[in-house]
Parts: structure tokens; C-alpha cells; sequence
């Protein structure tokens, strides 16, 4: 590891891969620190990725990173738990106490998926326990699908969206405040039953999910359950530049915090940029990278800047 870059990108996932292969491309150096978390490690496969269907998502990782190694991108495994402005770059500590000038800074270090606190859930997250359709739609198709509910309207419209993939859709109001006349005629007219009480917790029989009710009904059988993650953007070690997440809402409800950024990906503090999930949770593997890529070529654009200033000023001098 040098002692400064062009750019140090904070997380190695697709966001952050595809905004160092853009910048190496460019002829930029490149460092990538990454804490090797990444959010879906426990998913066995990533789907709606043009030309890569089905791809093991850590395959994605390891190919990328070979590609970027190959135009001089730098790795780094570590955490960074500090990012400030020193002396016209910005100093990016990392955990060990070691640190790294960078002349820009790419923030893609995603966000943490935080579930409901139901025991057996966190066991069975990324195989039977999900929440994007467009992610394991197609693999739980016709199957018994589970709504776990903490906000109405979101559940309302996960129900809606998941009896697209199957006819056999319940929803546990679990925790949910009363669901709203209409919101109930329009899961009725579709077929999809509301069951009250709290989910007490998951259970595996036969290799099959049952959702166990606190007041001792059920157990209910579900070949998948959805739930609704809060999704907490990582971004702690922005606090000393002032940036700060703010809320993420969804269907009318709070359900996490993302890093706002301009149309270019830039935020509030100029030369640190943001892509992929911590600006947006919605994004899949496909979009985080793109993401990052077209990040990439605007940090690119910044820097060409700031060279042509540089140069300026040392023609002035001479």
C-alpha cells in the first residue's frame, strides 16, 4: 500500500468494484479497502444481472477484483473508521491505525439489513427468509409465501407484489398497527389472508419454514417468509466531515437511512462521493455496480480539474 492515491474507495462491493475498475480504466490510482462483509455473502446466487444470471455473488467479487488488479488497482482488506480533510486531501484511517491520503473519496460501503427481532429468522436470511421479489421471486414461484408485518402499508404492498410469483400469499400483521379498510379489500380481492398476533418465532421442519403465533396457533407453513429489513446506511466514519445518513422511507414509512448525493453522486462535502446501496437500498447487484461505474467517471472528471488547476498555477509560476 502507497502512502497517497487519486482515490481510495471505502467497500468492496459491486458499487465499489465497478467505480475502481472505471478509475483504473482511467489511469487512476486506485485503493479499495474493504472489510470483506459483504450484504449478500449469505445468498447463493444473484439474478437479474445482465450476462451473469445465477452467478455466485462472491464469483462477481473475485472476478472484478482480478480485473481491476490488472489495470494497477490496489486492495486493502481492513475497515476505515475515519475520514478527514488534512492539508488539501482527505486522510482515511483504517482500523488497524494505519492511514492513506486520498485526493477523492468513493463511499460504497452499503448498508447493514437489521430484521425484525423474531427468533429463527436471522438463521434462514438470503435462503427462505427474503425480501426482494425481483431478487428470489422466480425461485419461490407457486410456492407458500409469508408477508411478516411491521408497517401496514408496506405489507400491504410486498402482498401485492409477491402474488405476482405465486397465488398462495398470507400475511402475519405480527406487529402492524390495523391494516386499513381498503388496504384489506384489495388483499382479499387477490385471495391473500391476513393472520393476526405476533409471529413468536421461525421453525424448521422438513426443511420447511413455520411461522409459530405468541398466542400458541399455528404452526402456519411457509415455504418462504418476507420480511421488511431496516436498512442502515455504513457511515459512521463520515462524522467527522458532517456527513450524515438521512432517512430512507418506503410505502409512507421510515425503514432505514441512505447517504443523499446530487444527480453526478457527489455529497454535500466536495471530493467525497457516494454509489450504490448506501444511496439507495432499493439498488440490486446490477444498478450498485453501474452505479459505481458512472460515479467513477465523474470522480475522473473532478480530478482532470483539478489537474488543469494545477497546471495553471505552475505555468503562472514559471
Amino acid at each position: 500500500m502507497n502512502d497517497s492515491y487519486d482515490v481510495v474507495i471505502v467497500g468492496g462491493g459491486a458499487a465499489g468494484l465497478g467505480g475502481a475498475l472505471s478509475l483504473t480504466r482511467a489511469r487512476r490510482s486506485v485503493l479499495v479497502v474493504d472489510s470483506g462483509a459483504p450484504r449478500n455473502a449469505s445468498a447463493g446466487h444473484m439474478h437479474n444481472y445482465l450476462g451473469r444470471e445465477g452467478t455466485n455473488p462472491l464469483d462477481l467479487l473475485r472476478i472484478g477484483r482480478g480485473e481491476i488488479a490488472g489495470y494497477g488497482g490496489e486492495f486493502i482488506s481492513g475497515a476505515v473508521v475515519d475520514v478527514r480533510r488534512a492539508g488539501g486531501v482527505f486522510r482515511v484511517v483504517l482500523a488497524d491505525g494505519g492511514e492513506v491520503a486520498a485526493r477523492q473519496v468513493l463511499v460504497t460501503s452499503g448498508l447493514v439489513d437489521e430484521l425484525p427481532d423474531v427468533p429463527g429468522l436471522r438463521d434462514r436470511w438470503g435462503r427462505d427468509v427474503l425480501h426482494c421479489p425481483y431478487c428470489h421471486g422466480w425461485e419461490v414461484r407457486d410456492r407458500a409465501i409469508g408477508i411478516l408485518a411491521t408497517h401496514p402499508a408496506l405489507a400491504a404492498h410486498q402482498a401485492q407484489m409477491w402474488r405476482q410469483w405465486s397465488a398462495d400469499v398470507v400475511v402475519f400483521a405480527h406487529t402492524a398497527p390495523a391494516f386499513a379498510g381498503a388496504d384489506l379489500d384489495r388483499l382479499a380481492a387477490r385471495g391473500i389472508e391476513v393472520i393476526d398476533g405476533a409471529v413468536a418465532g421461525l421453525e424448521v421442519a422438513d426443511d420447511r419454514l413455520t411461522a409459530v403465533l405468541v398466542d400458541g396457533r399455528g404452526p402456519v407453513a411457509r415455504d418462504a417468509v418476507v420480511v421488511p429489513p431496516r436498512f442502515t446506511a455504513r457511515v459512521d466514519f463520515l462524522a467527522s466531515l458532517g456527513i450524515k445518513p438521512v432517512a430512507q422511507e418506503m410505502a409512507g414509512e421510515v425503514l432505514g437511512t441512505h447517504l443523499a448525493v446530487d444527480p453526478t453522486g457527489a455529497t454535500p462535502v466536495a471530493g467525497v462521493w457516494a454509489a450504490g446501496n448506501v444511496i439507495d437500498p432499493r439498488a440490486q447487484v446490477i444498478s450498485a455496480a453501474a452505479s459505481g461505474v458512472q460515479t467513477g467517471a465523474m470522480i475522473n472528471a473532478a480530478l482532470i480539474e483539478q489537474d488543469v488547476e494545477a497546471a495553471l498555477d505552475r505555468s503562472r509560476v514559471g
